[in-house]
């Protein structure tokens, strides 16, 4: 349990790696489109649409979140006692007072973003606060702080980014094929098809890879803020009795979607009927799963 902080650090270089890695991946991308059609404009674009994307999100991410989710900001006097526990888990966290969203839906749920703690904001559903006693709420909300203080929200937001951007740059790709818009520096037909094969794989590779990456990060993540959440509240019976109940919840919640599905405490989607590709690409770890671990801490 003292080593579930020394994970900070590490969150923080794992977010610049992946910012990173973004920029190498979509500029990759660029420069194969490039190729493939004889255009160098395409490489240009694809480099700077992923540099003003990447500062775009890291700016305003937390604002597209949070109106996605339809949550509307809280002061003091709106729900005095949601206040009061924020304020005294982030003072006994040693962070700074997160700005406090209640979000529409009778779900069960929550979630943090933001970009550092000192822009954070931590959203719950109506759901939450009518269903849960207070120290099933506490517990919470730390774990959401907890995504605050292990520095994990702003991972969370890279991902996003980078599935939205490689899914769109691989629809442009595929779209453009359709209508007919492939045009390749080589005459020789092989050549040709050889290209385009290679061209719709990765297009439909990368997707996938950046889906499978956002879902191993989210699981990580999950897990990790459990335990700093029973830390932080000495309390493991308040998040276990939430996940409990969380787990028996089949209420489904409106504002649910797949960009922001992974910030959530648990699957926005219980209750809806989803695809089995979907489900393949789950971002949460089971529920008993985390109840069992809890227990044994």
């Amino acid at each position: 349990m003292a080593n579930i902080y020394n994970q900070q650090e590490s969150n923080i270089h794992r977010t610049w790696f992946l910012f990173s890695g973004f920029l190498i991946v979509v500029i990759g991308i660029g420069w194969a489109f490039s190729w493939i059609y004889g255009n160098p404009g395409i490489l240009w674009f694809a480099a700077i649409f992923s540099i003003v994307s990447s500062i775009f999100s890291y700016w305003y991410s937390d604002k597209l979140a949070l109106s996605m989710a339809k949550a509307v900001q809280i002061e003091k006097k709106d729900n005095p006692e949601l206040y009061r526990i924020v304020e005294n888990l982030s003072i006994t966290a040693g962070l700074p007072m997160p700005r406090v969203y209640i979000a529409p839906g009778a779900q069960i749920n929550a979630f943090a973003t933001g970009r550092d703690p000192k822009h954070a904001a931590v959203a719950v559903t109506d759901g939450a606060l009518k269903r849960l006693d207070k120290t099933e709420l506490e517990g919470v909300l730390a774990h959401e702080l907890s995504h605050v203080g292990n520095r994990d929200i702003l991972v969370s937001t890279v991902a996003v980014v980078l599935a939205g951007i490689i899914s769109l740059l691989s629809d442009f790709f595929m779209r453009s094929l359709f209508w007919g818009g492939f045009r390749s520096r080589d005459n020789d037909s092989r050549g040709n098809n050889l290209i385009v094969l290679v061209g719709i794989v990765l297009s439909i590779l990368a997707p996938i890879g950046v889906m499978l990456i956002q879902f191993a990060i989210s699981r990580r993540r999950e897990s990790l803020a459990d335990a700093s959440g029973v830390l932080l509240t000495r309390y493991p019976d308040g998040l276990i009795s939430a996940l409990r109940k969380i787990g028996a919840d089949q209420m489904p919640l409106a504002t649910a979607r797949d960009s922001t599905a992974h910030l959530w405490l648990d699957n926005p989607f219980k209750g809806k009927s989803v695809s089995w590709w979907h489900k393949m690409f789950m971002t949460h770890p089971p529920i008993e799963e985390r109840i069992k671990a809890l227990e044994q801490i």
